[in-house]
């Protein structure tokens, strides 16, 4: 979703994906917006099309048969006429872990199904519009270049029209310079709110990584804000309102932070990450996460309407340790999930027990669909009793899952990932179909 209205020149988009549903509803949509649309549905296709005919755009789905997304875009990388074309995950896994293998073999942005249209369209152009800039900046370069050259080659031959070509020649490069300028700012800042983007903030990460290798005295933090059911705002209010309320939230945490504006950015969607650097104690950055959630409990104003907002927060305190931004912003993403899982409006701070049990929660998501492909669950029925006579006037079905290696797994632990991750409608049938078979 945008602001305003950002003109595309028509891209070449090659779109994979196995599920042949997916395939028509993004190319008849992409084709209505003037983008030329080839299709693929194996790893093997988009190989043998992108190196003959390299696109502007790949929309890639992960899960494939043969050779996995992942295993594609590392392809793509290897290869001298393809490591340029960028590449956009579409997958239904939701994990961080997902997430941070695309971006480590190569992928420019991860979209997790089910996708809303508007914001895929908006993805998708909005890297077809990076590249048309890069090959704008690439274009000036080579013009400048040659302009440069002419010149000289008329200075010695004229030198009464020095002083005119050198006047003529210092504008074209101050215009280079303001074009490319404005062209970097596009690249590293969000167009919605300017603040920094992702591609800033994981700069400025690296640089604070290196700095902790330097100077042993030097500690910094990384907050991981997400609205809590910002989707809500979206569905109920229109997308326009959702931008307007971020804008809003935008300056809201600046004025609240009130520090360098290059520290806060807009990660993507309804997230912001927050860089606090020379730190002086864990408390310290406790006490700004409780300011930052402090200043939602005021209403935003969004024509006559009061619009109340919560946030979840992820706390990473960095050390020596950390080497990549990925690493922080992956156990950052743990505690946000984390305290969204203990009420949502709250902060976490990360600790290794939390990665353990991010772990241990993505091995039972792994292993609840092996679950419903075998048939590891089994029902209880406990009787209803009526008081009056004692007579059993029904039965409540208990589901139990029992795993072939841990025994009986307590529904606490595996419900709330089966309705994270949709499973809980293929076991809701189940339990239907059992529940059938038994009155029949």
């Amino acid at each position: 979703m945008k602001s305003d209205e950002v003109n595309i020149i028509p891209g070449h988009i090659l779109i994979v994906d196995d599920f042949l549903e997916t395939l028509n509803l993004l190319t008849n949509l992409l084709e209505e917006r003037g983008h030329q649309v080839r299709r693929a549905i194996s790893g093997e296709m988009v190989l043998m099309g992108a190196k003959a005919s390299p696109p502007d755009l790949i929309l890639l789905d992960i899960n494939m048969p043969g050779i996995s997304g992942y295993d594609v875009c590392k392809q793509l990388q290897s290869e001298p006429n393809t490591r340029g074309i960028p590449v956009i995950f579409i997958s239904a896994f939701n994990e961080v872990f997902d997430k941070v293998q695309a971006f480590e073999v190569g992928g420019v942005d991860y979209i997790t199904k089910p996708f809303h249209i508007e914001e895929v369209i908006a993805r998708i152009e909005n890297q077809i519009a990076l590249k048309q800039a890069q090959k704008q900046i690439q274009r000036l370069n080579s013009e400048l270049e040659q302009r440069v050259l002419q010149r000289t080659e008329e200075l010695e031959s004229a030198n009464e029209e020095l002083k005119k070509m050198n006047s003529l020649l210092e504008r074209e490069i101050l215009h280079h310079q303001q074009t490319q300028s404005k062209l970097l700012h596009m690249a590293s800042h969000d167009a919605l709110t300017g603040l920094p983007n992702r591609v800033f903030f994981m700069d400025k990460l690296m640089q604070a990584i290196s700095q902790t290798k330097q100077n042993p005295d030097y500690r910094f933090a990384v907050l991981f804000w997400d609205c809590d059911r910002f989707k809500v705002v979206n569905d109920s209010l229109g997308h326009l309102t959702g931008d307007r309320l971020l804008i809003s939230l935008a300056r809201r945490l600046q004025l609240t932070l009130k520090m360098s504006p290059t520290n806060l950015a807009r990660f993507g969607g309804d997230e912001f990450t927050i860089l606090l650097e020379n730190i002086e104690s864990p408390q310290a950055v406790t006490n700004i996460a409780k300011r930052l959630q402090k200043a939602l409990t005021w209403p935003f104003q969004l024509d006559d309407k009061d619009l109340f907002l919560e946030a979840s927060i992820g706390i990473v305190i960095g050390t020596s340790e950390y080497t990549e931004p990925e690493q922080i912003l992956r156990d950052a993403d743990i505690a946000m999930y984390k305290a969204k899982s203990q009420g949502r409006g709250c902060y976490r701070v990360f600790d290794g027990t939390m990665h353990d049990d991010a772990h241990r929660r993505f091995q039972l998501e792994n292993e609840l669909r092996l679950a419903i492909e075998n048939n590891h669950f089994v029902l209880n029925y406990q009787p209803i009793i009526e008081l009056a006579d004692g007579s059993v006037i029904g039965f409540e079905a208990l589901l139990r899952w029992h795993h072939p290696e841990h025994g009986i797994i307590s529904p606490a632990e595996f419900i709330p990932i089966a309705e994270d991750t949709g499973l809980i409608i293929p076991i809701g049938l189940w339990v239907l179909d059992q529940a059938v078979k038994l009155n029949s």
